[in-house]
């Protein structure tokens, strides 16, 4: 008897040590889920926005169950330079993002996200929109330079956006089927030429229909967390191509929210995310997930638009897509991380989506090569709730707006813009004699940026264009 007991003890230490074994690497890193929209504003989440016209219930749990950044911002305006800021952790004025629609932006062997979680043992998937550029040769050959030789053990998504044609469905660093057929321009009565059910003329592949992409985008999601082997840490990369043009609610949102034809497509956003949500839920990985949520940009809502629906998108920042003005490019930015995350938390810290890479970094332990992530900064401290509430987390921030090239700095409570006007979508007052050739704001006292102080403090401007000037003419390397 005594020996049974001591052989089926034995078995049972056995076992409980081979399930340690198994469960030790997700315990030791947790799944990372960086779920990353396309065109909302700061003032479209109800959680940012207690008036907002747009029920988001599902991105509100996320903030009511994490950290919720009131100061968060894009690397730049727009798509395709945010993207590169967020994948490389370096500022995307330190490369020619406009080569986009036939190179790839990252380098081969430069360090991503992704290539840093891969190396720390995580498997890596990427769902969604790119936007960062391949070696394009034709759509029926491979496409190199994309998610799966930067860092992702898979991909499935969009070469950019839903109005950017060609359109068609790659997996891997293939064309799922080419953009042969051919689909014409459409546009929205009652909106701007830039909004509504606007979408470019041009080839697309037979088996793709724009407003099925949302929703392929998270079965796809939910596939990758369905299949993930236990014994590994997930890092999944979800690039919603929504609520970018073209605006296609399906027919259980039509209607539903106080915005129109944007407000329905961004509750169906928020559907989509709750869906994924879900997902983890029923796989047992949310517990140990550090879940971000944010987008890429500041949304296309003019101010006719805000006076027709009483809805703010940029919840009373000034600007929008594209703009040096805040509109553009701060951003709702939630941290969800039981465990390690106090639920129901808020930090008013200047951060960067550059940041991630060494927040990750420090997160797996590991540390960044000298050439990578130069313009990252660990949110470690913040997000454990170590690091003092008046102590800056990272050093100023640098940015180029969408079009017009105007570069901004933002530096404690002081932003300074080199140029006149919003630098991107936005109309610009018209310049009179004597206006001063730039703007500098305290967004401590004018968050809204009506009060221009340049020529009030002289000084300040003179030391802020220095230092923007040091930090853009610094060398691609870590020196923090």
């Amino acid at each position: 008897m005594h020996h049974q007991f001591a052989r089926l003890l034995g078995l049972l230490t056995a076992f409980a040590l081979i399930g340690t074994a198994a469960a030790s690497p997700s315990v030791a890193h947790p799944h990372v889920v960086l779920i990353v929209v396309d065109d909302m504003g700061y003032g479209d989440p109800g959680c940012y926005n207690p008036h907002s016209k747009i029920p988001t219930p599902h991105i509100d749990r996320l903030a009511a169950e994490g950290m919720r950044f009131t100061d968060a911002h894009a690397p730049g305006p727009v798509c395709h330079p945010s993207r590169y800021g967020l994948m490389t952790g370096r500022y995307p004025f330190r490369t020619d993002v406009s080569k986009w629609p036939t190179q790839p932006l990252i380098d081969e062997g430069q360090t991503t996200i992704a290539s840093l979680l891969r190396e720390a043992g995580y498997a890596t998937a990427m769902v969604g929109k790119w936007h960062l550029g391949f070696a394009e040769k034709g759509y029926d050959k491979p496409l190199p330079g994309g998610p799966v030789d930067r860092g992702f053990d898979q991909f499935f998504g969009l070469r950019a956006s839903t109005d950017i044609a060609p359109y068609f469905y790659i997996r891997g660093d293939r064309a799922v089927s080419p953009p042969t057929k051919h689909i014409a321009a459409n546009r929205s009565d009652a909106w701007s030429p830039i909004q509504g059910e606007f979408w470019r003329e041009g080839g697309i592949a037979p088996d793709l229909k724009l407003d099925e992409v949302l929703p392929r985008f998270t079965e796809e999601a939910i596939e990758v967390i369905k299949r993930h082997d236990a014994t590994k840490p997930l890092m999944l990369y979800l690039a919603y191509p929504a609520p970018h043009t073209p605006w296609l609610p399906t027919p259980a949102f039509r209607g539903k929210s106080g915005a129109g034809m944007y407000g329905d497509f961004v509750m169906m956003l928020d559907h989509e995310i709750g869906r994924v949500c879900a997902a983890l839920d029923a796989a047992d990985m949310a517990r140990n997930a550090l879940v971000v949520f944010t987008s890429d940009n500041g949304p296309v809502w003019y101010p006719r638009d805000v006076k027709r629906f009483g809805h703010d998108a940029v919840g009373g920042l000034r600007g929008m897509k594209g703009d040096a003005w805040e509109g553009g490019h701060r951003m709702p930015f939630i941290v969800r991380w039981p465990g390690r995350v106090a639920a129901g938390t808020r930090s008013d810290q200047t951060v960067c989506f550059t940041d991630l890479m060494a927040t990750f970094a420090e997160m797996v332990g590991k540390k960044l090569p000298a050439t990578a992530g130069p313009d990252s900064f660990s949110l470690l401290p913040v997000l454990e709730g170590r690091q003092a509430a008046d102590k800056p987390v990272r050093g100023p921030i640098v940015m180029q707006s969408g079009s017009s090239g105007a570069m901004v700095i933002r530096s404690g409570d002081w932003k300074l813009i080199d140029q006149p006007g919003s630098g991107g979508f936005s109309e610009s007052p018209k310049l009179q004699a004597g206006d001063p050739p730039g703007q500098l704001y305290n967004l401590r006292d004018d968050p809204a940026e009506q009060n221009n102080l340049y020529r009030k403090e002289p000084e300040r401007v003179a030391e802020l264009t220095r230092l923007m000037k040091q930090l853009v003419n610094a060398p691609a390397s870590r020196s923090h």
